[in-house]
């Protein structure tokens, strides 16, 4: 108890008084009428107490159920799904402030290589390693089952991201030199295993898929799912590149692998704007099987990774909401949750709070019990259905990123506010540049921000366009002269910043 309650306990979120006289499927019931934030502040915390209680620090991952199944042959074989699933399950880990939790990923993407070079030299006569859709604690890294999903390649690549983010996150560099191997080994991969795709001489990866959707050649009925260079994938290798590029120069490490990214991100495919206004899924602009799938693999460029954003690439963040608008607010709840951060990084606040009420629609009908649907369970799991433990990181990584960004070098305070969360406080959570932060809000607006530092680092805080001066010590800050307040602080120091409206 005393080791969960010292992890637990570093978090607190307020977002009204608690009814602590109705039961939690009665509130989750009402939820949809009442709109009653605490019961958000609740769902925030209980993905922190499923990672908590669900994995330790040398335990496997949490797969699709985490610890929680009444089966013995679980759905989907308990795997590690690679194409979002167990990537999402870890969200919520270094924001949460649960960084150490993070480290069974990071473990498990290290055991992958062995297998993941033999299915690199097998199945492509390339060098490095590659895992696909799918692994297992057997270290499964080939393709598998059906080629809808079982073709995507950038699994392993996707896996590495949260190495670099774990780094992100604690800025330890002794940690970042014994994850440089892994990150260079998936970087080679691409660089060996990628083609030339003829007509726009694109470097891409073949073959491949974008999960789980397909899409009909034009004058054809016939749904295919396999294809040269889907759009996420060129996300993710851009952003591998990207990371292994930015690791290199502070390791003070540059070889030939190194040289050959740097020119080949020149190569990959850039997001391309459908005439219609959307972000293309595929290299052309093909008609997908299904619009509204749950899957929305084309725009991992915005979460979770920071390549479109309505501040630094506004066209393409068009382009996402037109994608998005596209394919609706329904899908599996772990669908939901994944909207949640998207609008979230669209810095709509009212949109993925819409979502998030979706997210924690009632999966049952209490006139029917024996229908299912998408939403959440009377105990808070996730529907998919069946339960997904993935939903619940993923709407908890949500409502964090709803009140606190800092992918683009600066820390960003209630980016994506709803008008619903009027007042509230937030402490604890974990920003990258190894921070913690602490804030109070009213009439929508920041109050105070408290930062400490969890090692030696100049930190970047955009000014809310509503404050006139930031006030901290004796310093003094005006928007009008700057839209950052910049602050260096030693490991274990902290700050506190009045901010005051016009």
């Amino acid at each position: 108890m005393k080791v969960y309650r010292e992890k637990f306990d570093r978090v607190e979120l307020d977002l009204g008084p608690q009814n602590l006289d109705i039961p939690t499927d009665q509130r989750l019931l009402q939820f949809q009428s009442d709109e009653d934030p605490a019961l958000v502040a609740l769902y925030f915390q209980y993905g922190r107490y499923l990672m908590i209680s669900g994995t330790r620090e040398n335990s496997l991952p949490l797969n699709l159920q985490g610890l929680w199944t009444n089966q013995v042959q679980t759905p989907w074989n308990g795997d590690y799904h690679l194409n979002i699933n167990v990537q999402m399950n870890y969200w919520l880990a270094e924001v949460g402030n649960l960084a150490e939790l993070h480290l069974p990923l990071v473990r498990l993407t290290e055991s992958l290589q062995s297998s993941g070079e033999r299915t690199a030299k097998g199945f492509y006569q390339a060098e490095g390693w590659v895992a696909h859709m799918m692994t297992n604690p057997w270290h499964f890294t080939a393709p598998g089952e059906h080629a809808s999903w079982g073709a995507t390649n950038t699994g392993g690549a996707w896996l590495c991201a949260h190495l670099w983010e774990h780094y992100q996150y604690g800025l330890d560099t002794a940690y970042l030199r014994s994850v440089y191997p892994i990150i260079r080994g998936a970087a080679q991969f691409f660089l060996s295993a990628m083609i030339e795709e003829p007509r726009h001489n694109y470097w891409v990866t073949a073959p491949s898929s974008s999960p789980e959707n397909g899409f009909k050649i034009p004058g054809s009925d016939q749904t295919i799912y396999v294809c040269l260079g889907p759009t996420m994938d060129a996300q993710i290798i851009r952003e591998l590149f990207t990371n292994l590029l930015s690791a290199a120069q502070i390791l003070g490490s540059s070889d030939e692998v190194t040289e050959a990214v740097e020119q080949a991100l020149f190569r990959l495919p850039q997001n391309n704007i459908s005439p219609k206004g959307y972000l293309m899924e595929w290299l052309e602009d093909y008609e997908e099987v299904d619009i509204q799938h749950r899957h929305v693999s084309h725009l991992y460029g915005l979460y979770p990774s920071n390549q479109i954003s309505p501040d630094f690439t506004p066209e393409w963040a068009q382009a996402a909401k037109v994608t998005l608008n596209r394919r609706g607010d329904e899908g599996t709840g772990w669908s939901r949750a994944w909207k949640i951060n998207f609008w979230a990084r669209l810095k709509d606040g009212n949109r993925a709070y819409s979502l998030l009420k979706k997210l924690l629609e009632p999966a049952w009908n209490p006139e029917n019990k024996e229908e299912q649907r998408a939403g959440t369970y009377p105990n808070l799991f996730c529907a998919h259905p069946p339960f997904q433990i993935d939903g619940n990181f993923g709407g908890s990584a949500g409502i964090a990123e709803m009140l606190i960004q800092s992918q683009h070098g600066f820390i960003e305070l209630l980016p994506a506010l709803p008008d619903r969360w009027e007042k509230g406080s937030l402490k604890g959570v974990c920003v990258r540049g190894a921070g913690e932060v602490d804030l109070i809000w009213e009439n929508h607006q920041v109050q105070e921000v408290t930062l400490r530092a969890k090692a030696d680092h100049q930190y970047r805080i955009k000014i809310p366009d509503y404050v006139k001066t930031v006030k901290w010590d004796r310093n003094k800050v005006d928007r009008a002269d700057t839209p950052f307040v910049e602050i260096n602080l030693k490991k274990g120091e902290e700050v506190t910043l009045q901010l005051i409206p016009f």
